[in-house]
Formats: structure tokens, sequence, C-alpha cells
């Protein structure tokens, strides 16, 4: 029964000496340190340590954020421990799954943030259509006006000027002035 500790930041300029401190301080016996954004898929230091915890180990990590890319993943995460028989510790959160009150209060806390990031979503819909039916549409403003196609494409039929040129005098790339030059002269197209 080994205290297991997990530490993640996320670029290689953050230190994790802060959160190894606390592990150690915690009475962790090994520290896996990983150096990678909590939002790739692949994460060589948790599989290592997923692989290494044994049977009634219990896996440590400073805040549950440190550990899942999402609420989702986190209970996958947590949900693979527990049927290994695998405990789970958030020393900030005071989170302990080896506990039948830690248990609670972890799935407690990830139901509430699936539902939190479930409004999020839903306002976001909300407010796409809201602003749809108002005549708006999202994406970025076009660089190219109808003046600036007209210049373009009579600046590329001097033979004056290279693609590239024409591309770097309105700001943008070599690929959307050949898209326009070849669009018929009806105005910004994409």
């Amino acid at each position: 029964m080994a205290l297991i500790g997990y530490a993640r930041v996320s670029t290689r300029d953050q230190n994790p000496e802060g959160q190894t401190d606390v592990l150690e301080a915690a009475g962790c016996e090994k520290i896996f340190v990983e150096h990678a954004s909590g939002v790739l898929a692949r994460r060589p230091a948790l599989d290592q340590v997923l692989e290494y915890v044994r049977d009634g180990d219990t896996l440590v990590v400073t805040k549950l954020d440190r550990l899942g890319r999402s609420v989702r993943n986190l209970k996958q995460v947590a949900e693979e421990l527990q049927q290994r028989g695998i405990g789970l510790r958030a020393l900030s959160q005071g989170i302990d799954t080896t506990t039948p009150g830690g248990r609670l209060f972890f799935h407690m806390l990830a139901a509430i943030a699936e539902f939190e990031h479930d409004l999020i979503v839903e306002r976001t819909h909300d407010g796409l259509a809201a602003a749809r039916a108002r005549g708006r549409k999202g994406g970025p403003k076009f660089k190219m006006t109808a003046t600036k196609i007209s210049q373009a494409r009579a600046m590329y039929d001097s033979k004056e000027h290279t693609v590239q040129e024409i591309a770097d005098t309105f700001g943008v790339s070599r690929p959307t002035i050949y898209r326009h030059l070849q669009a018929p002269s009806a105005g910004p197209a994409r």
C-alpha cells in the first residue's frame, strides 16, 4: 500500500517543484512528472504511473485538473483506478476515494463540473442561434473586399507583380489571392 504521486505542468518552461514538494510532504514514495498539456491524448508519464500502481496503492495528485483532460476523462481514470483497487487522492480538494465519503465527494464534483460544462455549451448554442436570427454570422471578417479584389486582379493582369507581392500588399496569403483571381468578379469569397 504505497502512495504514488503524479505531477503535471503544461509546458517545459513551468517548474513542477511546487507540486513535487507537496507530493513528497504527503508521503509519496515515487513521483511521476509530466511536461505536457492536459488536453493531449497521450501523456507518457500518466501512462507510466497507471501501469506502475498496484492494487492497494493510492495515486496522489495536488489537484484533480492535473490528472484529467476533461471531466469525462477524469471520471474514466478514476473508475479504472477503482476497478483495479487503487485509490485516488487530490490533496488541495481534500478528496480521497479510499473512503466512502471521498468517493461520494468525487462523484458529486464530477457531476457538478459536467453540469456546468453542459450549461456553457447550451448557452453558447443559444447565443449563436440568437445572433443568426439577427442576421449575424460567425467567423472572421473578410480581408479582401470587392475593391481590394479588383485592385489585386488589376495588379495581376498588369503582369508587373508576382502573386506573393500582391498577397503581401493586401496582408493575405497566396492561396487567398489565387482563390479570388479564379472566382468571378462578384465580391468577397472565402
